[in-house]
């Protein structure tokens, strides 16, 4: 990620009510410490990348994009065949036993948000 994305990203958390919460005390401390961190990491890239354990870098100063690249890339590298699904047969519904289910308001439902959206 770029500075200027990151520092486009503090200021949008800093500024924004919906988005403050992601801001701690930390973020702001790794701003006074972003040079040297990237500094830190570029050297551990160079001392640990090896051909048997790569470390494989993500562009993200877009986010979505990042993400659907990770995926991507990931499950790229899990090796994967075709798999037949077992056969299977829905068995004979039993006949009712007598059981009936509790009245509903001697339960506590979750309330149904999804209804409002």
């Amino acid at each position: 990620m770029s500075d200027t994305e990151q520092q486009e990203r503090f200021r949008r958390r800093l500024e924004g009510s919906l988005r403050r919460w992601k801001l701690s005390p930390t973020d702001l401390e790794s701003i006074t410490r972003w040079e040297a961190c990237s500094r830190a990491k570029d050297e551990m890239l160079i001392h640990t990348d090896i051909s048997e354990a790569p470390w494989y870098v993500v562009e993200s100063d877009e986010r979505r994009r990042a993400r659907l690249n990770m995926m991507a890339h990931l499950l790229s590298s899990v090796p994967c065949h075709e798999v037949s699904p077992p056969v299977m047969e829905l068995p004979h519904w039993p006949p009712s036993t007598g059981y009936e289910r509790p009245p509903r308001d001697l339960q506590t439902y979750v309330p149904d948000h999804a209804a409002r959206l």
